[in-house]
C-alpha cells in the first residue's frame, strides 16, 4: 500500500481527473470577512500558484455579474469548474428563499460555462462561537423531506441551467458521518442528486473515502480533496469541539500531513469511468494573508507527483 510520505501511484497520470482550487483555500468562508483576502488577491495567488480552474466560493465573494466575473477569471487565464451554494433542504418552510437564492449561483455557474453546483447544508452550530443553533440529528420526517427537497431542486437545476447537483457533507451538518452521507444517498434520486465527495469531511465524521468511492462510485459527481490532522480530530471528539474551533486548532493540513492518503484516493478515484473536477479545499479561516499561497503551491506540487493536473477539463456532466 502506497504511504503517505510516498505519493507516486502506479497510474502516473490520473486522465480522468482534473485538478482546481477554491477560495476556502485562502481562508475565505463568507461573502465578506475582515479575515479574509480581497477576492482579487485570491485570484492573482491563485493564478500564480498553477491552478487553472476554480470553484466560485461563497456567494458574493467573487463577482456576482456574469460578465465581470468573466473578465476577472478570463483575465488570468483561469476557468470556473463549479458553483457554490448553502441551503436547508430539511426546512420546507424556507424552500421558497433558498430557491431563489440557488437560482442565482446556479445562473452565474452555467454563465461561467461549469455544470456543477456544490450544496453545502447548514451547520447545526454556530461557524463562529461553535453554539448549538439546531438538533444534531434529524429525524424521519425530516429525512424524508430532505430528500423529497433535494431531488426537487436537483430537477429544476438540471432542466433550467444544465447544472448538476452536488450534496458536499459536512462537518457539524445533519451530513457528516458516513451512515448519513449513506442515507441521503439511499433518500435521492441519482438522477437529480448526487455527491461532491469531500475527503477531509468524510474523515472528520468518522467514515471511509475508499469504501465511498468503491461502493457509490456511480454517485460521485464531483471532489473536494483534503486532510485533517488525527490528532486534532480525536480534540473534537474527546472535548466536543465545533468545526470552527478545529480549524482554528490546525484540523486541516496540507497533504501528506494528515489523513486520508491523497495518493490512495487519487488512485481510487483514477479507477472510476467518470471524468471528476477534484477541488483542492484546506480550510484556513482565519489566517494571515502571506499564508495560503506557499501552501497552494505546495499542495498542487504533491497532488501533481499524485497523478492529479488541471490540464485538461472533464467532459461527463
Amino acid at each position: 500500500m502506497t504511504t503517505a510520505s510516498q505519493p507516486t501511484i502506479a497510474r502516473t497520470v490520473a486522465g480522468n481527473l482534473c485538478l482546481g482550487s477554491a477560495p476556502d483555500s485562502w481562508g475565505v468562508w463568507f461573502p465578506q470577512d475582515d479575515h479574509q483576502v480581497p477576492y482579487t488577491r485570491f485570484l492573482d495567488e491563485l493564478a500564480e500558484a498553477g491552478y487553472e480552474w476554480l470553484e466560485l466560493g461563497p456567494p458574493g465573494y467573487l463577482p456576482t455579474d456574469p460578465k465581470q466575473l468573466a473578465e476577472e477569471v478570463g483575465s488570468r487565464g483561469l476557468k470556473v469548474s463549479g458553483g457554490t451554494t448553502f441551503g436547508a433542504l430539511h426546512r420546507p418552510h424556507e424552500w421558497d428563499e433558498m430557491l431563489a437564492a440557488v437560482r442565482q449561483v446556479a445562473e452565474l455557474t452555467a454563465a461561467a460555462g461549469a455544470h456543477h453546483l456544490v450544496f453545502i447544508p447548514p451547520m447545526y452550530r454556530d461557524e463562529k462561537t461553535g453554539a448549538y443553533t439546531e438538533e444534531p440529528v434529524l429525524n424521519a420526517e425530516q429525512w424524508t423531506a430532505l430528500g423529497k427537497a433535494a431531488n426537487e431542486l436537483g430537477k429544476i437545476l438540471l432542466d433550467d441551467y444544465d447544472v448538476r447537483l452536488c450534496l458536499h457533507s459536512h462537518a457539524d451538518s445533519h451530513i457528516q458521518t458516513q451512515p448519513e452521507i449513506e442515507r441521503f444517498l439511499n433518500e435521492t434520486d441519482s438522477r437529480y442528486a448526487n455527491l461532491c465527495l469531500d475527503t477531509g469531511h468524510v474523515a472528520y465524521g468518522g467514515g471511509d473515502n475508499l469504501d465511498l468511492i468503491r461502493r457509490f462510485s456511480e454517485r460521485i459527481r464531483y471532489v473536494h480533496i483534503k486532510q485533517m490532522d488525527p490528532q486534532v480530530l480525536e480534540q473534537v471528539f474527546t472535548e466536543g469541539l465545533s468545526f470552527g474551533e478545529a480549524v482554528k486548532r490546525g484540523v486541516c493540513v496540507e497533504p501528506p500531513a494528515g489523513v486520508p492518503n491523497p495518493a490512495e484516493v487519487t488512485e481510487a478515484l483514477a479507477g472510476l469511468d467518470d471524468e471528476l473536477f477534484v477541488i483542492v479545499e484546506q480550510d484556513l479561516y482565519p489566517c494571515e494573508p502571506d499564508v495560503p499561497l506557499p501552501i497552494a503551491v505546495r499542495t498542487r506540487e504533491y497532488l501533481a507527483r499524485c497523478g492529479l493536473s488541471g490540464t485538461r477539463r472533464p467532459e461527463t456532466r
